[in-house]
């Protein structure tokens, strides 16, 4: 490839460029090493404001468009482009700078690569605890008092973030190529038992890095949209079920679980963990290797050739992870069973497209489309967006939903065998349900098509749902002047039975 450019963009609530460690330097000798002509000038190390209320993740990008403009002026003006690795709010930074300028443009991108480490493509849990309980967690954020405008966006199920996902999961993969960008996800899945906080569960939440979950991290997603049909006489309010309007898959993005690293820390950081000098080859090797593997991609082919080797060699990290066991002088041994999770993110309006914000949401399983029968343990978390309360995240334990065998230490049992289903239904139940404008309640019955559709190992689904926005026949009414209602007084009209029937 010869000379090559890098350019390292930081996460969220950094304050200081030592964010980055050893490893820009690192990578600088083992590329070497490999054959690419790195040279330390070359490596330009992205600092950004994000603590501040005011700035948002769109100021952001619009920034980095200027400093890459100012910096690298010269060499994007001679045809030469540059390799991006970011880590975790960087991910999502990059990638609204590049859908905001580059994506749907003409105009060629100068990023070649971007490397994401950690990412929080799909925001974190933890965004929600709100700005002073996130700062407190020092061993995560340096006891920074992370800025609202930023946290906004990664709180899950934010507008901002939807609205980017969803455009990505509608793109053609044709995008994927030389000439235009090579995305690729790197995580992983361990948690640094000494930077767990026991004030909050988030911190050592399965599936995840201990700040972002894999599931949210992963580009490769879906979306689904149902619609509820307009009621008519054969078809009465309250006896809708959903249709499946759209269903869509991303691209495929190599996903690399990386074996034993968590979001931060020396120790077991996914990157403040690499070393310059790597005495014990372990601890900086994996993650190394799986960026330069990235860096090594030239082509459509070679990138297809990648995602196979990364989901492989994520297969054997996943089965060695499964089972971690943790014993102490003062404690018995205690179990920490690393399922596949998934993220199912829901998105509720009405057909004029306004959100819809207050809501029941069940889902059901089995022939007989009943939420009772749903695999005991498979429910791990649910959060509302405060800013837009009409999405809602569920976080689900894929493998139990799913069934998976067994699970032993030895000869001893830690968990028996799931059985799992392999059908999923949804019913919701919104407000108001009466009124001059109301909603009707509406469902999809239990069946294997919502369930392969939605539910996808390490993996994040869009459901949108448009619910019918039902009017009333008394919101407008045009009377005769010769035989006026009451005197012409209204004000006591009731809504009455009778709907619109036009849309």
């Amino acid at each position: 490839m010869g000379k090559l450019i890098v350019v390292f963009v930081h996460g969220w609530s950094v304050t200081n460029l030592d964010t980055y460690g050893e490893l820009p330097i690192r990578l600088h000798n083992d590329a070497k090493a490999e054959g690419f002509d790195i040279q330390v000038e070359e490596i330009f190390l992205g600092q950004y404001i994000s603590f501040h209320d005011e700035v948002r993740l769109k100021d952001i990008s619009r920034a980095f468009q200027t400093a890459v403009s100012e910096k690298l002026n010269a060499e994007i003006t001679a045809g030469e482009r540059f390799v991006c690795i970011t880590h975790s709010t960087g991910g999502p930074v990059i990638r609204d700078w590049w859908e905001r300028f580059f994506r749907k443009k003409e105009k060629s991108c100068p990023m070649s690569h971007l490397i994401m480490l950690a990412p929080a493509n799909f925001g974190s849990a933890l965004a929600q605890l709100g700005k002073g309980r996130v700062g407190r967690l020092k061993a995560w954020f340096s006891a920074v008092e992370p800025g609202q405008g930023v946290l906004d966006w990664l709180e899950l199920g934010s507008s901002e973030a939807w609205k980017l996902n969803k455009s990505w999961i509608e793109s053609d993969e044709n995008e994927i190529k030389p000439e235009n960008v090579f995305p690729f996800v790197l995580i992983g899945q361990s948690i640094d038992r000494k930077l767990y906080d026991n004030l909050n569960a988030y911190t050592g939440e399965l599936g995840s890095d201990g700040v972002v979950r894999v599931a949210a991290a992963n580009l490769q997603s879906s979306y689904v949209k149902l619609k509820q049909p307009y009621p008519t006489n054969e078809r009465p309010i309250n006896t809708g079920d959903f249709e499946i309007e759209t269903y869509k898959q991303s691209p495929k993005i190599p996903l690399r679980i990386i074996k034993g690293k968590s979001h931060s820390g020396h120790e077991m950081g996914i990157m403040n963990s690499v070393k310059e000098k790597d005495n014990d080859k372990v601890t900086s090797q994996e993650t190394l290797k799986a960026i330069l593997d990235c860096i090594k991609v030239k082509t459509k082919a070679d990138y297809d050739k990648l995602y196979k080797q990364f989901e492989k060699e994520t297969k054997e990290v996943l089965k060695e992870e499964q089972l971690e066991t943790v014993s102490s002088f003062f404690t018995s041994k205690r179990y920490f069973i690393h399922d596949q999770y998934c993220m199912v993110i829901f998105r509720v309006i009405d057909t004029e497209g306004n959100p819809v914000k207050d809501f029941d949401l069940l889902i059901s399983a089995g022939d007989e489309n009943n939420p009772n029968h749903l695999p005991e343990g498979f429910f791990q978390d649910r959060q509302k967006n405060k800013n837009n309360p009409e999405n809602i995240t569920y976080y689900l334990n894929y493998d139990i939903l799913k069934g998976i065998a067994a699970i032993k230490d030895g000869k001893k049992d830690v968990r028996p065998k799931q059985k799992g289903i392999d059908k999923l239904g949804l019913k919701i139940v919104p407000r108001p349900s009466d009124g001059f404008v109301y909603y009707a309640p509406c469902e999809i019955k239990a069946d294997q098509t919502m369930f392969d559709y939605v539910l996808k190992p390490n993996s994040t689904t869009l459901v949108e749902i448009e619910l019918q926005r039902i009017v009333s026949k008394e919101v407008f009414r045009m009377n005769p002047m010769n035989d006026l209602p009451n005197d012409g007084d209204f004000k006591h009209v009731k809504p009455g039975d009778e709907i619109l029937t036009e849309m």
